[in-house]
């Protein structure tokens, strides 16, 4: 037998050594690879708890493993969406889609991170896209149909909705949004109608009997409205905007003290909102019973209904304007009239006009 020459030894040796090196390195993946697993798994699982901080810390771990996790950059997304940190959100979703520009998820996931900062047209951009690779998405539908409503083009937001209920029936968020649009275009019966068909698969939806109550208010129908508006605060206790418009309700119907208990537990609620603190501050300026007014008391809420809202609403600055007048302080009524006249957003524009006469005339509104 003849001797195997030494080169042809180091060739099976090298070979050999590139094998055994070559299944090291793809042992040490595979361990890399359910590592940054396990650090996303258990990430999604914080998140879950709510503990949004532990959930990223897991998340950054699972990136320094494999900066191209695109599913952990998504995940991370959620986590800061969660804590309002919308830019950051937005970074990571940008991210994953760098990495997987298929990712129809994380464009729907930065579609929802860019509605909360209230970019709409990126809203209408990202959600289209998601649907341009997944078009059986219902949710994407139902979400863009929600931007185009905050736009106010409310037929492009219905067609939107009936293409989400196309693809499932069952989807009560869309007939709920669906029956906003049509409120928001006074066609009112159709709106009921969608309430109605939410509350059908989802009895227990808190929003869809606040919505159907602002319908009927709208509507003049007041009794139905508090109604609804009661039904929703049974099933959520801490509805602050529920309780403000039942106040709105019962105030239509001169049920003042009522309308004030429901407007002090909407600002105990949320003491952020100045919708409830406007509200009271209208009604102890105007109200028709004299037992009711408290100008003094009026301007206290009044100024700190345009202190929440950075003195941007001309609504709250034509109720500061009725309070200072209801206190006979008929200089800052004129002032705060005028400078609400000066928004055009002002709604109602010939009765504050008529208002400035009167403050003009040293006259409150409405006279006694």
């Amino acid at each position: 037998m003849k001797n195997v020459p030494n080169k042809t030894i180091w060739i099976i040796l090298l070979i050999v050594l590139f094998f055994l090196l070559s299944c090291a390195s793809t042992q040490k993946e595979k361990t890399e690879s359910r590592d940054a697993e396990f650090y996303n798994n258990r990430g999604v699982a914080y998140g879950q708890k709510g503990q949004y901080d532990e959930a990223i810390l897991d998340f950054n771990k699972a990136l320094e493993i494999n900066p191209r996790y695109a599913l952990a950059y998504n995940n991370r997304g959620n986590a800061y969406d969660y804590k309002g940190q919308y830019d950051q959100a937005i970074s990571d979703y940008t991210k994953a889609i760098e990495i997987n520009p298929k990712y129809g998820l994380a464009y729907y996931n930065r579609g929802i991170a860019h509605n909360n900062k209230g970019q709409y047209d990126q809203v209408i951009s990202d959600y289209t896209k998601a649907l341009e690779i997944n078009p059986k998405f219902a949710e994407a539908y139902n979400n863009r149909g929600n931007a185009y409503n905050k736009k106010g083009q409310y037929d492009e937001a219905i067609l939107d909705f009936n293409k989400a209920l196309e693809i499932n029936p069952r989807l009560a968020e869309a007939y709920n949004n669906r029956g906003n649009a049509y409120d928001y275009k006074g066609q009112y019966d159709e709106a009921i109608l969608d309430f109605n068909k939410a509350l059908e698969i989802n009895p227990r939806d808190a929003k869809a009997y606040y919505n159907r109550g602002i319908t009927y208010f709208n509507k003049g129908q007041y009794d139905q409205a508090i109604s609804d508006y009661t039904k929703a605060l049974e099933i959520s206790p801490k509805f602050a905007e529920a309780y403000n418009n039942r106040g709105n309700a019962y105030n239509k119907k001169g049920q003042y003290d009522e309308a004030i208990l429901d407007y002090n537990k909407a600002m105990e609620i949320n003491p952020r909102d100045a919708m409830p603190y406007n509200a009271l501050a209208w009604l102890l300026a105007t109200a028709k019973e004299l037992r009711i007014r408290n100008g003094e008391k009026a301007v206290e809420f009044a100024l700190k209904a345009c202190e929440l809202s950075d003195w941007k609403n001309p609504n709250y600055l034509d109720t500061l304007a009725a309070a200072y007048a209801r206190l006979d302080d008929f200089s800052n009524a004129i002032k705060w009239q005028e400078k609400a006249l000066e928004s055009p957003k002002l709604p109602d524009r010939t009765d504050a006009q008529q208002r400035l006469i009167l403050y003009r005339e040293h006259k409150p509104w409405p006279l006694d």
